[in-house]
C-alpha cells in the first residue's frame, strides 16, 4: 500500500514563499501535446513468433510543450515508460507505452516549468518465462539494447528538427534521458555503455560468444545495420535487426534520471559519463536497490540477472565525479535533507522507503482499472497518491537539473551561498595521499581551516572536527578501514574538498 509522508506537503508551502521562476515554478497553466511524432523506425522482435522474422516499427512520441512560451533555447527530457519490455496485452494490461499516466503527469508538470518533453516508445520483446536462464538473459540484454539505441536515435531526431526549422524550440545540448522502470534500465544503459564491448563481461556472454554482436545487433547509437547469421537464434538468415536513423548527428545528453530499474553492471561506469540523478524504493522486490538478482514479477517471479540499483552505483558515480555536474554545489531545501536523512548523504539518490514488500513504483498509476483494455487488470488508480510522488521526484530534480544543465536558476534557499574553493585559493595541501596512516592538512597561515569533515564512499560523515581555528592540522586515521573517502574542510571564505584514499 502506498503512503503518503505528510511533509511532502511542505512543497505547496515552500512553493507560495518564493517568486515564481522558468525551470523551478509551474509558470505556464496550459501545456500542448503532439501526438504520435514518428521519430525513427527499427526492427521489432516482438511479433516474430507470427510473423517469423523482425519487422520495421515506427517509434512514436508525444511532444509536450508550453503554451505561450516565447523561448527558443529549451531544455529537452526524454521520458521512457515502463513495462517489462512487453506491451500492455501481455504485462498485465496497466503500463508499457508512452501514455502511461505517470509519465503524462510528469511529463506536463515539466512542461508547465518551461522544459520541452517527449514521452517515446522504444522496441519491446523478450522472453521472461523462458524456462532457460541463459534464454531470459539473452533476451533481456538485447531488449535493453534495442532501447538504448532507440533512445539514442530520439535523440538525433531532435537534433536533426534543429536543421529542419528548429519546430521544438529546444537547446541540445541540454537534454535529459528519463526512464520509469524498465525504462530506467535504459536510461542508465545509455549513459554508461559506451561501446558494444561493454557488454562482454561474463553474465553477457555464452560459449559461443557475446550475446550482443555489433554486426547482428548494430552498434549503440543504432547507426549501422545489424543482419543475422546462420545460427543466430529465432531469427531466418539474413534477417534485419536494425535500421540505421539520423546518421550524422551525436547521440549524446547531458543528464540522465532513474525512476526504478537498474544499472546493468557498475563495470560500465566511467569518469565520462552523464551525470544521474536516482530514485527508488530500497527493497523494491523486482529491481534491487543494492546488488541483487533481477526477478520477473509475478505470477512468473523467475531470476533472470544480477543488477545493480541506485544503493550502490549513485555512491561509486560520485566517487567517480560522474555527478559532479551537479553536485559541486550544497543542497540545503527540505526535500534535499528529507533524502540526505534516508541515504546517508549520497547526493543525486532518493529513496522511498515502503513497509509494502511489494512496492517498487508508489509513483505508478492508471487512469482506469484498465487503461489499456485489458480485462482484468484492475490497476491501481491511486493518482493522489502517486502525484505526491511524483511531485517530490519535480522538487528534487528541478533545482539539481537547474545546476547540471547550466539554466541560470535563481536557486536562492535551495543551495548554499557558501563558495566552493579551489585549493591554490587557500594554499590548501592534504599529505600523504595515498596514506597508511595520519595525514597533514596544511593551508596559508591568512586562511586557518574552521573545520573538517571526512566522508565514506557511501557518503556517511565518518570524522568530524569542529573549532580547528589554525593552518595546520594532522588528521588521525584512528579505525577508518582502507577506500577512498572526500575531505572537506571549510575556511570563512567557501569549502575545498579533496579525494583521499587510505591503504
Amino acid at each position: 500500500m502506498k503512503k503518503i509522508y505528510l511533509f511532502f506537503l511542505l512543497f505547496a508551502c515552500m512553493s507560495a514563499l518564493s517568486a515564481q521562476q522558468r525551470y523551478i515554478d509551474p509558470i505556464f497553466t496550459d501545456v500542448s501535446v503532439t501526438s504520435n511524432v514518428v521519430y525513427g523506425v527499427n526492427a521489432t522482435v516482438i511479433a516474430v513468433s507470427v510473423a517469423g522474422q523482425a519487422i520495421p516499427q515506427p517509434l512514436v512520441m508525444d511532444v509536450y510543450t508550453p503554451d505561450g512560451d516565447n523561448e527558443v533555447d529549451r531544455p529537452l527530457v526524454i521520458m521512457l515508460h515502463t513495462g517489462n519490455f512487453l506491451p500492455p496485452s501481455v504485462n498485465g494490461g496497466c503500463s508499457g507505452t508512452h501514455k502511461d499516466a505517470d509519465v503524462v503527469h510528469a511529463a506536463t508538470e515539466l512542461a508547465k516549468r518551461g522544459y520541452v518533453v517527449a514521452s517515446a516508445d522504444y522496441r519491446l520483446g523478450w522472453n521472461p518465462v523462458s524456462p532457460d536462464a541463459t534464454t531470459r538473459v539473452f533476451t533481456l540484454i538485447n531488449a535493453v539494447y534495442r532501447g538504448i539505441q532507440d533512445s539514442k536515435t530520439c535523440i538525433r531526431y531532435f537534433r536533426k528538427s534543429l536543421d529542419s526549422g528548429d519546430p521544438y524550440g529546444i537547446d541540445d545540448t541540454k537534454i535529459t534521458l528519463w526512464g520509469f522502470g524498465t525504462g530506467g534500465y535504459i536510461a542508465l544503459a545509455a549513459g554508461t555503455v559506451d561501446t558494444i564491448t561493454d557488454s562482454y563481461i561474463p553474465k553477457f556472454l555464452t560459449p559461443l560468444g557475446p550475446m550482443v554482436i555489433e554486426p547482428i545487433n548494430g552498434n549503440v547509437e543504432g547507426t549501422t545495420v545489424g543482419i543475422t547469421v546462420p545460427g543466430y537464434p529465432g531469427f531466418p538468415v539474413g534477417d534485419t535487426l536494425c535500421y540505421p536513423n539520423h546518421i550524422g548527428y551525436g547521440s549524446d545528453f547531458a543528464l540522465t534520471v532513474n525512476l526504478g530499474g537498474a544499472l546493468g553492471d557498475t563495470s560500465w561506469l566511467d569518469a565520462n559519463d552523464p551525470p544521474m540523478i536516482s530514485y527508488q524504493v530500497p527493497t523494491d522486490p523486482y529491481a534491487p536497490c543494492g546488488i541483487g538478482t533481477v526477478l520477473v514479477p509475478p505470477p512468473v517471479n523467475l531470476p533472470v540477472v544480477e543488477v545493480m540499483g541506485a544503493c550502490t552505483f549513485q555512491a561509486m558515480a560520485n566517487a567517480l565525479g560522474v555527478n559532479d555536474a551537479y553536485a559541486s554545489v550544497e543542497y540545503i531545501d527540505a526535500i534535499s535533507d528529507i533524502a540526505k536523512s534516508r541515504n546517508g548523504d549520497i547526493e543525486g539518490f532518493f529513496p522511498f522507503p515502503s513497509s509494502d514488500p511489494t512496492e517498487g513504483s508508489p509513483w505508478s498509476y492508471a487512469t482506469s482499472l484498465e487503461p489499456y483494455g485489458v480485462v482484468g487488470s484492475n490497476c491501481d488508480t491511486g493518482s493522489v497518491s502517486a502525484h505526491v510522488y511524483l511531485d517530490t521526484i519535480l522538487q528534487y530534480f528541478l533545482p539539481r537539473a537547474c545546476v547540471a544543465l547550466g539554466l541560470g536558476c535563481d536557486l536562492t534557499g535551495i543551495v548554499s551561498t557558501e563558495e566552493i574553493l579551489v585549493s591554490q585559493e587557500v594554499g590548501f595541501v592534504m599529505a600523504p595521499n595515498p596514506s597508511y596512516g595520519e595525514v597533514a592538512l596544511q593551508s596559508r597561515e591568512d586562511r586557518p581551516m574552521l573545520d573538517i569533515q571526512v566522508y565514506d564512499l557511501n557518503g556517511r560523515l565518518v570524522r568530524n572536527v569542529a573549532n580547528v581555528s589554525q593552518s595546520a592540522y594532522t588528521l588521525q586515521r584512528g579505525q577508518l578501514p582502507p577506500g577512498m573517502y572526500v575531505v572537506k574542510v571549510r575556511f570563512e571564505e567557501g569549502f575545498v574538498a579533496q579525494r583521499l584514499v587510505l591503504n
